[in-house]
């Protein structure tokens, strides 16, 4: 990466000190010059080939500003012929003192008289340098989307340019945005990062190269020698420290009281002695929310008072990204849950239908969006099959999603037929605002006659994969979508046969910048005729399998929308395990359907559960029989359960109540509920059904 020259600095290459780990600041040779030494001018700045002139005063008052150490292979700069810029030193970071005695790679450091070999971290000893680390060292953290690729990017791009190792406290739990936290300060180690220990061709640890004696065990194992927790007591040093937002040295009087209670028993032995540690408040947009402990071993140059800036230029950075990115985490987790609660969160397992179901959002990034599905258990052991899709994929979309799939129950619940459903849909998008535009398909499966009636508002047409492996789109008039108003919808009814699998499905399934819709629904027909070719003619492909066998078919362009799946895989209700009897309401029907009931149940072989069924079926036509101006319906189901149902014209629902001791009547639905496994009464467009189920024993 190249730098872009400023007033004050010429241009210099080279790589980016902080943008990978292990990224190093040496001083550059000249090229032709290696193992010639660097001649010292009267003024104490070391001068040789290819090394610029300064010009302009610095802050030293010397008038002269020392050079530039650039990363290894960089160019030394060149003054150019006639140039009179002034080149003024930057006023937020002061040149270091004892940068004129820099030494060549190899050469012994000033400080400590040993020698660093190429490889290992120099010390930073110009503004420049600083502020090329702090710029790169800030893209990197600037870099990450949540809390860990944050606090790793801070990790590495310090260690090990800027210190030996490093600890990242944040408080547990986080603060979201302006609420205040309850309870005590806590701050939980996140993170830990030093240098590696180095290791020979055959994988034994060797010493560091800089170091004759053996490392401190200090910085061997940090998260070992620290506690993970540490409370944070009003009125404590460490209290003091984090309120301050500064960094400080940890020689400094308040971080010493500080520095034991942030490390608990035993962590002292991590910080160096002297200016080798420096102690950095973490402060986001409202508080202070966690520390970072800087790290240099004693035989490296201290800290110095301009690197107290650099770890606040850190610190901030690191801070702020940490904000958004709790505030992104919950914004994720406030859509997650959105979409999930929109969403059923298991189907139903109706009479004579088997389900199955498949959501994915566009991508990890929106995770929202407007598709949904649903199966609605219906009077007559009937099921609607309803699959949507509003405009968009953001909240709003999701928020609309949800108000449709509402009113979608509801209007199930009144038993209409599916053009009316989606007529009323229609309406209440309309009442949502002029632009809530949304496509969807209504389908009401009736497993007793075999058939399915289906209404589309410019919704993609199902797909119905047949027993034998014959897979057909189905012919449905398109509609138009919800929203649109002033049009009517039509619905059309086809048949469903025992063994059949509709499929149910939103265009982003079929339709992407790669593919038009039709192309899509093509493959999509292939895909699920091949499927079905794998498991032969007799036997329909598992449903599970066969909805992951449909997404399989998405390619890696093909995920432009998030995407709803419906199958239903239609059993249907054999003719003779349903009997259907007409009762006119006259004082007769009672003992009449006590007498049906007895013969179908002797016919199925059910005889065990007659006398529960003659009384429930007694008291259920009573009650019918005594409002119904027109005549009775009687129907008994044989599945895993045995199902009565009870129809009549009056749009009144029955209550339970407890009857009182003078009461003659109200103690049929007690009856009802106390011996009935479940019952219910549902209202119809023409009345309403009552309902029981019995377990078959």
């Amino acid at each position: 990466m190249t730098e872009q020259p400023t007033s004050f600095e010429r241009p210099q290459t080279g790589g980016d000190p902080a943008e990978t780990r292990g990224a190093l600041l040496r001083t550059p040779e000249p090229p032709g010059t290696s193992g010639l030494p660097v001649q010292a001018r009267a003024d104490g700045i070391p001068s040789g080939p290819g090394t610029a002139t300064p010009r302009g005063k610095g802050k030293d008052g010397k008038g002269k500003e020392p050079p530039v150490n650039g990363p290894e292979h960089s160019q030394p700069a060149t003054a150019e012929p006639g140039a009179h810029r002034p080149r003024p030193a930057a006023e937020t970071i002061p040149p270091q003192p004892g940068a004129e005695q820099e030494r060549a790679p190899g050469g012994p450091e000033r400080r400590t008289g040993r020698g660093l070999p190429p490889g290992r971290p120099m010390p930073m000893r110009r503004d420049g340098d600083r502020l090329r680390f702090v710029g790169a060292a800030t893209r990197r953290i600037a870099r990450g989307l949540d809390l860990d690729e944050i606090v790793m990017g801070l990790c590495r791009a310090t260690v090990p340019t800027f210190s030996d190792a490093i600890l990242v406290y944040l408080r547990d739990p986080l603060p979201v945005g302006d609420e205040r936290p309850t309870g005590p300060v806590v701050l939980r180690l996140r993170r830990t990062d030093r240098i590696p220990e180095e290791r020979d061709t055959d994988g034994v640890l060797l010493p560091p190269a800089f170091d004759p004696e053996p490392e401190p065990t200090a910085l061997a194992d940090l998260s070992a020698l620290t506690t993970e927790l540490c409370e944070v007591r009003p009125g404590g040093a460490l209290n003091e420290v984090l309120r301050g937002v500064r960094p400080v040295f940890a020689d400094a009087p308040a971080a010493r009281a500080a520095l034991p209670e942030l490390l608990g028993e035993g962590g002292e032995a991590v910080v160096p002695e002297g200016r080798h540690a420096i102690l950095a408040p973490l402060r986001g947009r409202r508080r202070v929310i966690g520390a970072a402990l800087f790290l240099r071993r004693p035989e490296r140059p201290a800290f110095e008072a301009d690197d107290l800036l650099v770890a606040a230029q850190l610190a901030t950075h690191s801070a702020l990204g940490i904000d958004k990115a709790v505030l992104y985490g919950r914004e994720a987790y406030i859509a997650d849950e959105l979409q999930r609660t929109m969403l059923p969160e298991t189907l139903p397992r109706p009479t004579g239908v088997r389900l199955a179901s498949r959501y994915l959002p566009a991508a990890e990034t929106a995770r929202v969006g407007g598709d949904w599905y649903d199966a609605i258990p219906l009077p007559g052991s009937r099921v609607a099959l309803v699959v949507g899709d509003v405009m968009g994929h953001s909240m709003t979309s999701a928020a609309i999603m949800g108000q449709l799939r509402t009113t979608a129950q509801t209007l199930a619940g009144l038993d209409l037929p599916p053009q009316e459903v989606l007529h009323h849909l229609d309406e209440q998008a309309q009442r949502l605002g002029t632009d809530r535009m949304a496509t969807c398909l209504y389908a009401v499966y009736d497993p007793v006659t075999h058939r399915i009636t289906i209404a589309n508002a410019g919704h993609p047409p199902p797909v119905l994969l047949h027993l034998g492996g014959r897979a057909e789109v189905l012919r449905v008039p398109p509609g138009a979508p919800i929203g649109v108003g002033g049009v009517d919808f039509e619905a059309v009814e086809l048949d469903a046969p025992a063994g059949a699998t509709l499929l149910l499905y939103t265009d982003g399934l079929v339709e992407s910048r790669l593919r038009d819709v039709w192309t899509g629904i093509e493959q999509l027909r292939e895909r699920l005729a091949a499927t079905a070719q794998l498991t032969g003619p007799d036997h329909p492909p598992p449903l599970e399998a066969l909805c992951d066998e449909v997404l399989d078919m998405l390619g890696p362009g093909d995920r432009d929308d998030d995407i709803a799946l419906l199958a239903a895989r239609f059993d249907g209700i054999a003719p003779s395990d349903v009997a259907y009897w007409t009762l006119e309401p006259e004082d007769s029907a009672p003992g009449q359907a006590r007498r049906l009931a007895r013969r179908a149940l002797s016919r199925w072989d059910l005889e065990d559960l007659t006398d529960s069924v003659e009384l429930l079926v007694s008291e259920v036509v009573t009650n019918a029989v005594r409002y119904a101006s027109r005549p009775v319906t009687l129907r008994l189901l044989r599945t895993h359960v045995l199902r009565c149902e009870v129809g009549d014209d009056v749009p009144q629902l029955p209550r339970l109540r407890q009857a009182r001791a003078t009461d003659e009547g109200g103690r049929g639905l007690y009856l009802v509920n106390k011996l009935a496994r479940r019952w219910g009464a549902t209202r119809l467009s023409t009345g309403k059904v009552v309902w029981f189920e019995l377990n078959r024993g």
